[in-house]
């Protein structure tokens, strides 16, 4: 379970259709593997967006796409010093959402390997 804010955090049923709207734009946000890349990246910190580009081995104006959604949607924050733009993570209770997703794909994994697992006869 997530520890943080979430014991005073509105759930699902609390939230208006408006509400509804902005929880799957989160999601939607985080459906695509190179934004989820991305945030993996910053998570170990800021850095440069062309050093985050050859990190993850992708083009510049690539991840400045991805980053710009990244930005507009509050997962990540950015900082100008001079002629280079610095990211880095604005909401890091994004991993503790990623890790339940894990957890979740993980168990649901060992459950179906359990349920093709042969039997010593």
């Amino acid at each position: 379970m997530i520890k943080s804010d979430m014991a005073t955090a509105p759930g699902l049923h609390d939230l208006t259709p408006a509400g509804l709207a902005r929880v799957a734009s989160r999601f939607r946000l985080l459906s695509e593997p190179l934004r989820l890349q991305i945030l993996n990246r910053l998570r170990e910190g800021e850095t440069s967006v062309s050093q985050l580009a050859e990190d993850i081995g992708t083009s510049q104006p690539n991840v400045s796409k991805h980053l710009r959604l990244l930005i507009e949607g509050g997962l990540v924050a950015r900082r100008q010093e001079r002629t280079s733009v610095f990211v880095s993570v604005a909401d890091p209770s994004v991993f503790a959402l990623c890790d339940i997703v894990c957890g979740g794909i993980e168990r649901h994994l060992k459950a179906q390997a359990r349920a093709f697992a042969r039997k010593d006869d």
